[in-house]
């Protein structure tokens, strides 16, 4: 190879992911789309629950009039059958990466899922496989027995994960307790926490709202999703809420009403209050990394944006 051609391919510009993270209700969507325009790019979504087309209103899923001129992959792909783990998202997105790098120098990635965005930039450890019947025996004893029932089980059979665990958070307990079950040991055994290596430049930019302005805007989302047909949406998913991908805020509470375990009044002030807390441990996950860059959300966030990928930071 001649040093002209040698030349010629060091010059090329870098690919480069833009990561558009926060709390729910911050205002992601709006911001990552409006940058992909300017940059005439793509858009992976980062939500463990929007990839699920039968979940439209209760994720708040960006609308096709949102989307218009922008493609977004990742956005109900796949059915509430299908079990998505991060490793699958790893995966996925980099083969999402890999197709917009063909036309795209910089690609988007718009989400609060953290384990998700994690294992894009980072990757995961190999794990064992775990047993799909006891999978199902603690996804079945959880709704039988609730939450009080797996934090009190995790105690006592993986005493290790519940002191360094997220105990508020079921999903991570149920995925505790089976991989436990099924291997014998810890999950917390299989966190070595070497990163993966990858061949494009990651910049991380997290969005902020001031707390009481945050909280505003997700209550007044709940009662926006509530007009645009969420208990109707709920309602017919009400023959598959034991499916895992369905225990999550917005639908749990409804399902309970509809059970006639609670008011409707209730459920939509226990939606508001969950998403308040969840949102309340996104902060927390996204505030342990600094290679984040915390930008408020407003216009002055895309400026911003594009002066960290103008400025070739070294991520």
């Amino acid at each position: 190879m001649n040093l002209a051609v040698m030349s010629s391919m060091n010059n090329q510009p870098q690919k480069t992911v833009i990561i558009i993270a926060g709390p729910t209700a911050v205002g992601k969507t709006s911001i990552a789309i409006q940058l992909a325009k300017i940059l005439s790019t793509s858009i992976i979504s980062a939500d463990s629950r929007q990839c699920y087309h039968e979940m439209n209103i209760g994720t708040a899923c960006p609308t096709k009039e949102e989307m218009n001129g922008v493609k977004h992959y990742f956005i109900q792909e796949k059915s509430i059958v299908e079990n998505i783990s991060a490793a699958d998202y790893e995966m996925f997105a980099l083969k999402y990466l890999n197709e917009i790098f063909q036309k795209n120098d910089v690609a988007i990635v718009c989400g609060g899922t953290g384990l998700y965005l994690k294992a894009l930039t980072d990757g995961l450890d190999e794990m064992p496989k775990i047993d799909v019947k006891i999978d199902k025996d603690v996804n079945q004893f959880y709704q039988e027995k609730g939450m009080k029932w797996l934090q009190e089980t995790i105690k006592e059979e993986d005493r290790e994960f519940y002191e360094q665990g997220e105990i508020q958070n079921p999903a991570r307990l149920i995925r505790a307790l089976v991989f436990k079950r099924s291997t014998g040991v810890s999950i917390n055994h299989y966190k070595t926490g070497k990163r993966k290596k990858r061949n494009f430049k990651i910049i991380k930019v997290a969005l902020l709202l001031p707390r009481n302005i945050l909280y505003e805007r997700i209550n007044q989302r709940v009662e926006d999703m509530m007009q645009h047909g969420l208990l109707e949406e709920v309602n017919y998913l009400l023959p598959y809420k034991q499916l895992k991908n369905l225990q999550t805020v917005g639908y749990t509470e409804l399902f309970d009403f509809l059970d006639g375990q609670c008011s409707l009044k209730e459920a939509i002030d226990k939606i508001k209050q969950r998403t308040r807390n969840y949102a309340k441990r996104q902060l927390t996950w996204f505030k342990k990394d600094e290679t984040y860059h915390w930008l408020e959300a407003d216009e002055s966030a895309i400026e911003k944006a594009l002066q960290l990928l103008n400025s070739n930071p070294n991520l």
